[in-house]
């Protein structure tokens, strides 16, 4: 991913909390160079000093037998993503798009089935957790989870490469970005407010 050195992050933590909290990414393989993606929830995890990417897809999916195959796959994460008008710049310029992304390139593998249950009992803690009724592994019928695992494949990817970047208006003097926090918060689309957030964030750090 081409990264201006204004809009590179580099921070551990805060890469760590953006894939936390945005972990619905796109993983990408090739088969026969044709680029080949799905789009899927997510777990990332530390092991030690290492860090995996977790998660799984249909067994009818043909994607995860590029794994084997592949010396390395990418996973992006998108935040929220905005359009910039040039009418906001104290100056003339021309319009440009802020947003949010982390991609992670590592070597997959498939999870063998304690180490699936594992990543999907961890995944329905995160996502159920503050349901009034929520729905644990513990709590499903035997005979419907193993039903239901064989008809999906884990997969975890050692993640040996990190590029994340924040196209946040970095480059603009003060004015200027002030003012497009004001304009992206008065826009309709919910991505507009979200990435002036974003940006009022970077301020306060």
């Amino acid at each position: 991913m081409y990264i201006p050195k204004y809009f590179k992050v580099t921070n551990d933590d805060e890469i760590w909390d953006f894939v936390q909290n945005h972990s619905f990414g796109t993983i990408i393989t090739t088969e026969q160079g044709k680029p080949i993606a799905t789009h899927l929830p997510l777990g990332v995890i530390k092991k030690g000093d290492d860090t995996y990417i977790t998660g799984h897809m249909a067994y009818g999916n043909p994607q995860w037998r590029t794994f084997e195959a592949c010396e390395s796959v990418l996973v992006m994460f998108q935040g929220p993503h905005a359009y910039v008008s040039s009418s906001w710049y104290s100056h003339e310029n021309v319009p440009t798009w802020n947003y949010q992304s982390i991609h992670m390139y590592g070597k997959a593998s498939i999870l063998e089935r304690n180490e699936l249950i594992e990543d999907l009992t961890r995944m329905l803690e995160k996502y159920e957790q503050n349901r009034e009724k929520p729905v644990l592994w513990d709590k499903l019928s035997p005979e419907l989870l193993e039903t239901q695992l064989k008809g999906i494949v884990g997969f975890k990817i050692k993640v040996e490469e990190i590029q994340a970047a924040y196209k946040l208006s970095q480059n603009r003097n003060e004015t200027d970005y002030m003012n497009i926090i004001d304009k992206l918060q008065k826009e309709e689309n919910p991505h507009s407010k979200q990435t002036a957030e974003q940006m009022e964030k970077r301020i306060k750090k």
